[in-house]
């Protein structure tokens, strides 16, 4: 997966400024807007739970508290952004910095290099494995079938345009 930020997932689609600017000429672009965003994320649940299905997968060695793998699950969703700097549609793993100060837990744990933790009590170091590629390998097989559900969410939103036009 060279080349890949290991903890986003992103949707690139041709025409989708152009179908943000007809939402913004729209009278009530608003309406519209949140409308397209949350078809959007529907359409990138089942990736979403994928992934979250992904991370609970992962073996744990410790039973500390808060729970990493559920903590992780909890801050991986999907996301939608019309217009601005960055438009499309994506799966994203937040930050988890209330979790034993390990702020990049969600990307750490499926680095292949794993993580180093302190051992309790004792001052050394070890480094700790997770489940290499745990995020992508999740949604890998679906891709194309998220993308077309983005895609069928645009197209709806492109009629319903276009039925208000006439």
């Amino acid at each position: 997966m060279a080349g890949r930020n290991p903890v986003d997932v992103s949707v690139s689609l041709e025409g989708f400024d152009a179908l943000s600017a007809a939402l913004r000429a729209e009278e009530d672009g608003k309406q519209l807007r949140k409308d397209l965003a949350k078809g959007m994320r529907d359409a990138l649940k089942p990736a979403s739970d994928q992934a979250k299905s992904g991370i609970m997968s992962m073996s744990a060695a410790m039973t500390e508290a808060p729970a990493l793998r559920s903590a992780i699950a909890k801050k991986i969703r999907p996301e939608v952004k019309l217009g601005g700097r960055w438009s499309g549609a994506r799966v994203k793993a937040r930050k988890t910095p209330g979790i034993r100060g390990f702020a990049n837990a969600a990307k750490r744990t499926q680095a292949a290099g794993g993580w180093r933790v302190q051992i309790f009590g004792r001052g050394t170091w070890r480094t700790q494995q997770g489940k290499t590629d745990w995020f992508d390998r999740a949604m890998d097989p679906g891709s194309p079938r998220y993308r077309q559900a983005v895609h069928e969410a645009m197209e709806a939103m492109a009629r319903r345009i276009a039925d208000r036009a006439r």
